[in-house]
């Protein structure tokens, strides 16, 4: 059994999933791949500036059409914020926070582009989420070409643990994504792995590196 913590299959709230026959698609060939249990984390950024009242009925309806579908896979509500002056301090201000399991939440970095944080400093967001007893996870830092191994750790030290994508290791975003990935996984640093899935792409590639024998994380 897969679990999967970190996804983007909730129909039209974000680049991932386009509309519910897409997200229905997508989550039958993660089903199909062995993913059983699978956190929807729509992203909370600049552009797509969700809520849990934007969340709540994509999530409703995809629930649903699993189950009309007979599609066992087991789904929960949660989200990617992105730590931006943009929608970052109003999800702490409106208490916007979707825990998965009570306890963690995903905290991303811009992909390229750490100006776009403004004044808002990892290290202190993660010390902040650390005191409000949850515990931040850093997902995909092997995306973040410009993250220096040494700040890395700094913000390990202030309380994150790191998510890697399994398409990160597959080849999926290039060979210095992979590479970076490896040098995580060969580090032990690495807590949880997560598909990162957008669409149907993604589960082709991953797919492939499982059929190819790789078993990280049946976690």
């Amino acid at each position: 059994m897969k679990i999967d913590f970190h996804s983007h299959i909730l129909p039209g709230l974000d680049d991932g999933a386009t509309d519910l026959a897409n997200a229905v698609e997508i989550s039958a060939a993660m089903k199909s791949r062995g993913f059983e249990k699978v956190t929807c984390t729509p992203h909370i950024n600049a552009l797509y500036r969700n809520t849990p009242e934007t969340i709540r009925p994509a999530f409703d309806t995809l629930q649903e059409a699993l189950y009309k579908n007979d599609i066992g896979m087991e789904i929960s509500m949660s989200a990617e914020y992105r730590l931006v002056p943009e929608t970052w301090p109003e999800v702490l201000q409106k208490n916007w926070i979707m825990p998965i399991e009570d306890k963690y939440i995903l905290t991303e970095l811009p992909i390229s582009k750490p100006t776009e944080m403004g004044d808002i400093k990892p290290v202190e967001e993660f010390k902040k989420v650390r005191s409000m007893g949850l515990v931040p996870i850093l997902p995909h830092p092997e995306r973040y070409f410009y993250l220096s191994h040494d700040e890395l750790m700094r913000y390990l030290d202030a309380g994150a643990v790191i998510q890697c994508n399994y398409g990160s290791l597959a080849g999926l975003y290039g060979l210095e994504a992979q590479h970076r990935a490896q040098k995580l996984v060969d580090e032990g640093l690495v807590t949880f792995y997560g598909t990162d899935m957008h669409n149907l792409k993604y589960v082709e590639i991953i797919g492939k590196w499982f059929a190819d024998g790789h078993d990280i994380a049946d976690f």
